[in-house]
């Protein structure tokens, strides 16, 4: 009797739970829903958008995922994608999807995190889906996600299935984690280990000292390397010949020495937490060491 008790209390919880209204779903066979530059490259860069939604109301009911079945009315993710892909770009073809991430005001909830990510997730995963069947071509493809897109970023990894994985050339998991139980679930999760290395994952976050991370992004994390230098110990590196980076191995953050401005985004960032800086700082490394893994994938 207890335990039927027990269900039909949580049954009741359930119940009561705040219904939320979500926008339509994108449609992947509509052109529309992607972000796309044919550059007629023998290598896709296919990149996850970062959180660029905030709360918003439609008929007074207010929504916590950005409206990705109408792309026209995401500007701030499109602006990404175009930014994204002139830093990162190259000569490889670029494929971004809309999907519904979830708002910046989510992310101030671990519960509400639990709650409405997954409806991102599943878009995220319908889209890289499509990708495979329909617009890649089989050929292989560089992964990157950045902050939110970081998140779904570890999930498609995790995801990935067997027959696939030998056509990754790298993936970027940038301002986001990789925790021990991530590799633990998914072994072929492999840390870079160099500048060269292929199949492998990329992770990073920067902070001016370990006390201004944030833990939602980088608490826990197992993966890091230097994006300037491409090591995974203690040698600094210079960036702009005015901010030092040096990797600390205890915490797996970037410490960037030297950096004057405030970085601070109230409530989500406190000073010294740089991760809005993590792809414009690095942008030119990054895009270089894309190319450079492509080449020693393609054996040129």
């Amino acid at each position: 009797m207890k335990s039927k008790l027990w269900l039909l209390g949580l049954a009741l919880l359930a119940s009561c739970a705040p219904k939320e209204q979500v926008p339509a779903a994108p449609d992947y066979a509509s052109a529309a829903s992607w972000y796309v530059t044919d550059r007629g490259g023998t290598v896709d860069l296919f990149y996850v958008s970062s959180t660029e939604t905030l709360d918003y109301e439609v008929n007074g009911v207010v929504m916590h995922h950005a409206s990705a079945a109408d792309s026209a009315a995401c500007p701030g993710i499109r602006s990404e994608m175009q930014g994204v892909d002139r830093i990162l770009g190259g000569d490889l073809n670029f494929y971004s999807p809309f999907y519904r991430q979830v708002t910046m005001e989510t992310y101030a909830d671990p519960a509400l995190i639990a709650r409405r990510f997954p409806l991102a997730m599943e878009d995220a995963r319908k889209a890289f889906r499509y990708y495979v069947d329909h617009l890649s071509g089989g050929r292989p493809f560089v992964l990157a996600g950045f902050s939110q897109g970081g998140e779904v970023l570890v999930e498609l990894l995790k995801e990935m299935p067997e027959e696939l994985r030998p056509r990754l050339v790298a993936a970027y998991v940038l301002g986001w984690k990789i925790t021990e139980a991530d590799l633990s679930e998914a072994p072929w999760i492999r840390p870079a280990r160099g500048a060269d290395d292929t199949g492998v994952t990329i992770c990073y976050n920067s902070v001016e000292d370990p006390s201004a991370a944030n833990p939602l992004i980088s608490e826990g994390n197992s993966v890091a390397i230097n994006p300037v230098n491409w090591v995974t110990d203690a040698t600094p590196a210079v960036l702009f010949d005015s901010l030092t980076v040096t990797l600390d191995p205890a915490s797996k953050l970037l410490v960037v020495d030297g950096y004057e401005g405030d970085s601070s985004w109230p409530p989500y960032f406190r000073d010294g937490c740089y991760h809005t800086f993590e792809i414009r700082w690095y942008g030119d490394h990054l895009r270089e060491n894309i190319a450079q893994r492509c080449a020693a994938y393609l054996g040129q």
